[in-house]
């Protein structure tokens, strides 16, 4: 039985995507929106195109996605990210050049903890000599 629907989570920060693909005509659905409506000036379209073209089914999947947390700019590459992984499922030999073009990997980088006795993560109270 072949599935018709393919569900994939992607992660930036703490942007979180959860992804449907569907065949389909190429539309982006995030919550309940067009894509360039929900992000609005900042959208990077060719973020959310890659997949596609580096696995070549530009157009052939409708994707339907849920983002929660974070800003903008992370819940695209979080959305970039769920596409890569949802691909992967559709067909599994995609893997290789997805790899290659690093849309698999996670990206770590998070934001860094306040320390206590400290301003900021990094940042110590001013000091005042006298």
């Amino acid at each position: 039985m072949a599935q018709d629907r393919f569900y994939a989570t992607g992660k930036r920060k703490n942007a979180i995507a959860r992804v449907w693909l569907t065949p389909g005509t190429g539309k982006v659905i995030v919550n309940k929106m067009e894509a360039d409506k929900y992000f609005g000036q900042i959208f990077k379209s060719h973020k959310i195109e890659k997949p596609f073209k580096v696995t070549e089914t530009t157009e052939q999947y409708d994707v339907m996605a849920t983002l929660k947390g974070g800003g903008k700019s992370a819940q695209v590459d979080a959305l970039c990210h769920g596409i890569s992984k949802a691909l992967l499922e559709t067909n599994p030999e995609t893997r290789l050049p997805l790899k290659q073009s690093g849309l698999l990997t996670r990206d770590p980088r998070v934001k860094e903890r306040k320390k206590y006795g400290q301003k900021g993560a990094r940042a110590k109270f001013q000091f005042s000599k006298r």
